[in-house]
C-alpha cells in the first residue's frame, strides 16, 4: 500500500521534471528505474540494520523545484546539480548538524507538523466524494466495518474493496498496461555554478526542510529513536551514486512512512520494520518495471489512490494530534504549527511543512522566553 500510494500520488511530477530537462523517453524510464532501485535498496538496508520501519523515497518538493528551475539548464548540468545536492545531504549527516537540530524540536511541535502534513491527504480523500461518491463512500464503509471487526486488516480491506468497485465501474484501464523492463541510461554530470546555485542548493533546502524534517518527526512520533545522521548520510550517498541515472534525490518518507509506522502494519511495534522491508522489495520491482509505470498510473482512478492514502493515515493523524495537544504549555504553538502546515502555503519556494515548524517555534519562544514560572501555591 505504501508503494502504491508513493508511486501513484506523485510520479506524474517526476515525469514533468524530466520532460522540463528535455529528457528522452528512454531517459525518463531510467529515472523511474534509478528511483525505484535506490529507494528499495536504501529502505531494505536501513530497515534491516535498525530493525525500525525506515522508508526512503524521492523528494516530491524537489521534483517541483527541478520542473520550475529547468530553464536554461541542460540535463547533464542538472545531473551535476543532483550530485551536489547529494554531497550536501551526506555532509549534513556526517557532521551531525541535522540530528542536533532535530533533537531540539519539542515532541508536541513534531507531532503537530506530522498531523498537518497527513491531514491534507485525508481532506483530499473525503473531497474526492464529490467526484466519485460511490467509490469513496464504499471504501469509507469498508474502513469503518474493518476497524470494528478486523482492525489489523482494515486498510487492506479498503484497498481490495476499492479495486473491486473501481473495476465494477469500469475505471481500471487494463489496456494501458504494457509490461517491459526498464534500462538504465547513464548521463555524465557537467558542473555548472548556474545549475548548482539555481537548482542544486534549492533542491537541497526544500528536500531537507519539507521532507527530512517531517520524515524524522514521523519516526520519532511513532516511538523509534533511530540515529538520524546515518539516515541522512546514506540518503546522500544513494543520491550521488544514482544521480547520473535519474535518481535526483533520496530522502526520508513522511506520508508513506506513516503507513508502515502505524499499528495497521503490525500490532507489535518491534515487527513493523517488516512492512518497510516489503515496501523496499516492491520499490525494486516498480523500478525494474519502469517502462510500465505510466500504464499503472493510468489504470487506477485518482479518487481510489487518495481514498486509500487518506483512510490509511487516519490513525496516525489522530495520534499526532493527541500528542501535540496534550501538554498545555505547548498546545497553542502546536496548534499554530498544525494549521500553518495544513494550509499548504508556500513562501520563497519552500512548502508549508517548514514554515509551520518556524511559526510554531517562534510562538513557543515568544510565549516562554524568560517567562516567570507559575507559583504552585496559587489557586486556579
Amino acid at each position: 500500500m505504501a508503494t502504491l500510494v508513493g508511486f501513484t500520488s506523485t510520479i506524474a511530477l517526476i515525469f514533468q521534471a524530466a520532460r522540463a530537462l528535455n529528457a528522452t523517453p528512454e531517459q525518463i524510464t531510467s529515472w523511474v528505474w534509478a528511483l525505484g532501485i535506490g529507494m528499495g535498496l536504501t529502505t531494505l538496508g536501513l530497515s534491516l540494520r535498525s530493525r525500525a520501519p525506515i522508508l526512503i523515497t524521492w523528494s516530491t518538493p524537489g521534483a517541483a523545484v527541478i520542473a520550475t528551475s529547468a530553464a536554461g539548464v541542460s540535463l547533464p548540468e542538472a545531473v551535476g546539480a543532483f550530485v551536489a545536492c547529494g554531497v550536501l545531504m551526506g555532509l549534513s549527516g556526517v557532521t551531525g548538524l541535522f540530528e542536533r537540530l532535530m533533537n531540539r524540536i519539542p515532541v508536541a511541535l513534531a507531532s503537530a507538523l506530522l498531523a498537518g502534513i497527513l491531514a491534507k491527504f485525508a481532506l483530499l480523500a473525503f473531497a474526492a466524494t464529490t467526484v466519485q461518491p460511490t467509490l469513496v463512500l464504499t471504501m469509507f464503509a469498508a474502513y469503518v466495518v474493518g476497524r470494528r471487526w478486523w482492525p489489523r486488516y482494515a486498510v487492506l480491506g479498503v484497498l481490495l474493496v476499492g479495486m473491486l468497485v473501481a473495476a465494477w465501474q469500469g475505471q481500471l484501464h487494463h489496456q494501458d498496461l504494457h509490461w517491459r523492463l526498464a534500462q538504465p541510461v547513464f548521463v555524465m554530470p557537467q558542473w555548472s555554478w548556474h545549475a548548482i546555485i539555481g537548482m542544486g542548493i534549492p533542491l537541497f533546502i526544500v528536500t531537507m526542510a519539507s521532507q527530512a524534517v517531517p520524515g524524522v518527526s514521523a519516526i520519532r512520533v511513532a516511538g523509534y529513536q533511530t540515529p538520524v545522521s546515518s539516515l541522512m548520510s546514506w540518503s546522500g550517498v544513494a543520491t550521488v551514486l544514482l544521480a547520473p541515472f535519474g535518481g535526483y534525490t533520496f530522502n526520508l518518507a513522511a506520508i508513506t512512512a506513516a503507513i508502515v509506522l502505524s499499528p495497521h502494519a503490525h500490532a507489535d511495534a518491534a515487527k513493523r520494520y517488516t512492512a518497510a522491508i516489503m515496501s523496499g522489495l516492491f520499490y525494486i520491482v516498480m523500478g525494474l518495471l519502469g517502462g510500465a509505470v505510466a500504464g499503472v498510473l493510468a489504470a487506477f482512478p485518482a479518487a481510489f489512490v487518495m481514498g486509500v492514502a487518506g483512510l490509511a493515515l487516519l490513525g496516525t493523524i489522530g495520534g499526532g494530534l493527541a500528542v501535540a495537544l496534550r501538554d498545555e504549555h505547548h498546545r497553542e504553538a502546536a496548534l499554530i504549527t498544525f494549521l500553518v502546515t495544513l494550509s499548504g502555503m508556500s513562501l520563497l519556494g519552500i512548502s508549508s511543512a517548514f514554515w509551520g515548524l518556524v511559526a510554531g517555534t517562534l510562538a513557543l519562544l515568544v510565549q516562554h522566553f524568560r517567562a516567570p514560572e507559575p507559583d504552585p501555591t496559587d489557586s486556579p
